[in-house]
């Protein structure tokens, strides 16, 4: 049972929340949510999926393609699946995409175009999982489930003193988030705690100066704030290697390839490539390969280097993978980082058609 103090905290962080939420175009904020405004499960769902392992800044606009696009749950699963892919083209972790269209598709088909009002119900969609299950059920319905982010992690570590590293203090932190979530408002509250985690109670130099919460902090009283959370040394990311093929034709089409659905960049649009282990392929068709640098990016778990190789072919070339897609067809927007950084050399290498 939450005792007076921790009841305390609930409040006074309310009541900061109440002068200093952040405007999102997902959020329904506090003085609207009280003239009797409720926030729309679908944007609340749409915003959670987007922000995953994301940055608020690099989501806005993602955000407000999407629904301007698609305004409803209803309109999304029944976009085309390319279409819905080249939208998220740049915002990474493209299972999200996949998930986004199931789980679209589900409420449709199962929900009535309605997503399920509790926590446990938000849990049977595909690709939501205990974190989106619980922040949609929090800030779309006001069940008080207790939701724990980076940020809240970050705040529930320097309040409580945790010095067990992350990722083995997530059960005891997320205890201790539990213990502070309210009965009422607690979608608020769930907003709040994320917002001080990002606006004050920040990885590096946080502003505990201006923390409503700077009373109680045991780590700003020991003064260990800037410390915590502890984490455990990450193993060092293996680096993969590869070739990639681009291949513009006279008339200005591209050789472009949509990826298999599983696996990573799945049903995205690309270029054909060698698989990523270093041991080379053949090219997707006979020409004059010229080799015009590397690109590099990191995914989750290690470092890629692509190898470019670039040709510009007749209009009668045929190729073995893929297929030329003319330049009204083919935008480069729609590429996912690593093929748009191959695109990009690519194309600053070869002549105009």
């Amino acid at each position: 049972m939450r005792d007076s103090g921790e009841s305390d905290l609930s409040t006074i962080l309310l009541n900061w929340y109440d002068r200093h939420a952040r405007i999102m175009p997902w959020r329904v904020p506090p003085d609207r949510k009280q003239a009797g405004e409720r926030p729309d499960p679908y944007r609340v769902w749409l915003s959670e999926v987007m922000l995953q392992q994301t940055t608020v800044a690099a989501v806005r606009a993602y955000f407000q393609r999407f629904t301007d696009r698609w305004p409803t749950v209803a309109d999304l699963a029944a976009a085309a699946d390319g279409d819905v892919m080249g939208e998220w083209a740049g915002l990474g972790y493209y299972a999200r995409a996949r998930n986004l269209l199931a789980c679209a598709r589900a409420v449709v088909r199962d929900h009535g175009g309605v997503f399920p009002a509790n926590r446990a119900g938000l849990l049977e969609l595909p690709g939501i999982g205990p974190y989106t299950a619980s922040a949609i059920a929090a800030i779309a319905y006001d069940e008080p489930a207790v939701v724990v982010d980076g940020n809240v992690e970050r705040v529930m570590a320097r309040l409580w003193r945790v010095e067990e590293p992350l990722p083995g203090a997530k059960t005891e932190l997320t205890r201790l988030a539990a213990v502070l979530t309210p009965v009422a408002r607690p979608g608020d509250y769930a907003q709040a705690v994320m917002d001080l985690g990002a606006t004050i109670c920040t990885p590096r130099n946080p502003a505990c100066g201006i923390c409503p919460w700077r009373d109680p902090c045991r780590a700003r009283a020991d003064g260990v704030q800037a410390t915590l959370p502890r984490k455990a040394e990450k193993a060092a990311k293996p680096v993969r290697q590869g070739v990639i093929w681009v291949a513009r034709r006279a008339d200005g089409a591209w050789l472009a390839e949509r990826r298999a659905e599983r696996g990573l960049l799945g049903g995205m649009l690309g270029f054909p490539g060698s698989d990523w282990d270093g041991a080379g392929g053949a090219a997707p068709l006979a020409a004059n390969w010229a080799e015009v640098g590397d690109v590099r990016h990191t995914f989750t778990h290690f470092h890629l280097i692509l190898q470019v190789q670039v040709t510009s072919v007749a209009q009668d070339a045929v190729a073995l993978r893929g297929e030329f897609l003319a330049p009204a067809a083919f935008r480069p927007a729609d590429l996912p980082t690593v093929m748009r950084k191959a695109f990009d050399l690519a194309n600053s290498a070869l002549a105009p058609p």
